[in-house]
């Protein structure tokens, strides 16, 4: 949580509560008294209130059911987010697994490529969007949404790149509890009905690389719709949720859902189906019909196994762990402990999260869904137009160990998508992301500069810097105003100091979280902003020092 330097300040994160990070516009304020020289070092001090998510939900053919129960089950997600406990800044992005392929004409399917959508399925109902194969699959939206676009209008927010500047942007936003929803709407509400996402998209879906798009174009100017969604050091999060394999190809060998039959299952079809996706990125070991494992591996135009990544007909998956392990990276170098986190609710056996249940590979005893997929299925789940019919989701490989280079801890990052409620699975991600989020402990023993009481007084004064612009402005103390820390008058940023590890004070404004308490901290931060942060800035804290730690701060 915390890391230890050596000058005479400590740095903070610019997360907390959207809370701090850069009113860098303003000009470097006068200091009336700078406590920096009574401090002995420096301290760095990670904090993140700032959470960005970005849902990446199959939008094919067989995908209604499943967009029903995500925006369903949301709240279960939600409500850990917005927790008193945690009150978490996030950001909310949703994109699809449409990114295009030779089998499915653009002007039919209308790739999203990543770019982040914000509509609500009332109004893709009406574009035909949840019709597939001539049935008609519009209670995935009506059933959980009763919101047009017109009730669903955005408010103008800013970003770090704005300069100040608020326009209404292709997500949902909670920053320091204010939405940028209308203010009847709620944050499920508006997932409810900018979830689902239809059943028109491609059925070779691109998991994988419209992920990386998504996340590529939110750091790119040119991009309308994403620019700006990622926050410097902001937990990132990336969803999948979805029942088919990965298939981001290649545009150099596109040829293979064409006229290169290598990688077809049946090569006497006239067209390709979704096995070439499985069977030009995945190895199993054994004969089959069932293998003892099945890994991603990298195949050339004409079959050749692990080839050079530049050859690979599919993208290498390399390409998308390298990509986001850059970006936790850069990352960490606010946090050193941060990292991204990745989960799928995908065709794993209900159960396979606990470690009660495997993934068994093995091919279809059924010829037809053989050649359309190239692998039997990863679990069975219930159709609701023909429960006679049940469907069938495939097993994950190059999603599974992309989401497995990303794992936490010990817990299993894969969820069943084949279950009735998506609570539990919801629940779970959200509380990694929960895990996450940290109080602003001071991880040195902060002197009381007046010991007439038991109440801490501490003397510190917290500034706003970026390397880059050379800049550095002072954040004022907070004020209380009927029970709430508020930020002074023309003041963009304020600090909080809270030092009541229990009922010292009347007051619980300026009560320490129990994870700075059990640490045996004397002091913690709360830091508040009502505006978005220029990118690249951080926090630093000069804070005077108790002479006798053993003394003031006996735990720690």
């Amino acid at each position: 949580m915390s890391r230890v330097t050596s000058l005479s300040r400590f740095s903070l994160t610019a997360g907390a509560a959207l809370a701090l990070t850069a009113c860098l516009e303003h000009p470097i304020k006068k200091v009336l008294y700078d406590k920096s020289s009574e401090a002995q070092e420096n301290v760095a001090i990670a904090i993140n209130k700032d959470v960005d998510i970005l849902f990446v939900i199959d939008n094919s053919g067989s995908m209604a059911d499943e967009q029903a129960l995500l925006a369903k089950n949301f709240a279960a997600f939600i409500n850990v987010l917005e927790a008193e406990d945690v009150n978490a800044n996030y950001r909310i992005g949703i994109t699809t697994t449409d990114s295009g392929n030779p089998r499915c004409p653009a002007a039919q399917t209308t790739p999203e490529g990543g770019k982040l959508v914000l509509s609500s399925c009332l109004g893709r109902v009406d574009l035909g969007d949840f019709s597939f194969d001539m049935d008609d699959y519009a209670y995935a939206c009506t059933d959980v949404c009763n919101l047009t676009d017109d009730q669903l209008q955005i408010k103008p927010t800013e970003t770090a790149y704005s300069n100040g500047e608020k326009a209404p942007r292709n997500w949902i936003e909670r920053i320091e509890t204010v939405t940028n929803l209308p203010d009847d709407v709620t944050t499920v509400q508006a997932f409810q009905c900018f979830g689902p996402q239809g059943v028109s998209g491609c059925g070779f879906e691109q998991h994988l690389e419209s992920m990386y798009r998504a996340l590529a174009l939110a750091g790119q100017e040119s991009s309308g719709s994403n620019y700006g969604f990622i926050r410097d050091t902001a937990i990132l999060s990336i969803v999948f949720i979805t029942d088919e394999v990965d298939c981001s190809h290649n545009d150099k060998f596109k040829e293979i859902f064409t006229t290169n039959k290598q990688f077809w299952e049946d090569p006497d079809r006239p067209d390709a189906t979704s096995a070439v996706c499985f069977n030009a990125g995945v190895k199993c070991d054994g004969a089959g019909p069932t293998f003892a494992r099945c890994e991603s591996a990298n195949y050339g135009i004409d079959g050749s196994v692990d080839v050079a990544d530049a050859d690979a007909v599919l993208q290498p998956l390399s390409k998308y762990i390298n990509f986001v392990q850059n970006l936790e990276t850069q990352k960490q170098t606010f946090d050193l402990n941060q990292e991204v986190l990745v989960a799928l609710i995908a065709g794993v056996p209900p159960g396979y999260e606990d470690g009660d249940k495997d993934i068994v590979y093995e091919d279809d005893p059924d010829p037809d869904q053989q050649d359309l997929f190239g692998i039997g299925k990863g679990c069975t789940l219930p159709n609701m137009m023909d429960p006679d019919a049940p469907q069938t989701a495939l097993p994950p490989v190059r999603e599974r160990e992309f989401a497995e280079a990303f794992q936490v801890g010990d817990d299993r990052n894969l969820f069943s998508i084949c279950q009735d409620d998506y609570s539990g699975a919801l629940k779970a991600i959200a509380n990694k992301i929960r895990d996450q989020i940290k109080p602003a402990c001071m991880t040195k023993c902060v002197k009381d500069v007046d010991p007439s009481d038991a109440i801490l007084q501490p003397n510190c004064q917290i500034f706003e810097d970026n390397l880059a612009a050379m800049t550095r402005n002072e954040i004022q103390p907070c004020e209380e105003v009927a029970g709430e820390w508020i930020a002074p008058a023309g003041e963009t940023a304020c600090f909080a100091e809270l030092i009541d590890p229990g009922t010292e004070t009347p007051s619980e404004i300026d009560n320490m979280s129990e994870e700075c308490v059990l640490e045996g901290y004397n002091l913690e931060f709360l830091l508040i902003r009502t505006g978005a942060a220029a990118a690249g800035t951080t926090i630093s804290a000069a804070c005077e020092l108790s002479p006798n730690p053993g003394n003031d701060c006996p735990m720690l």
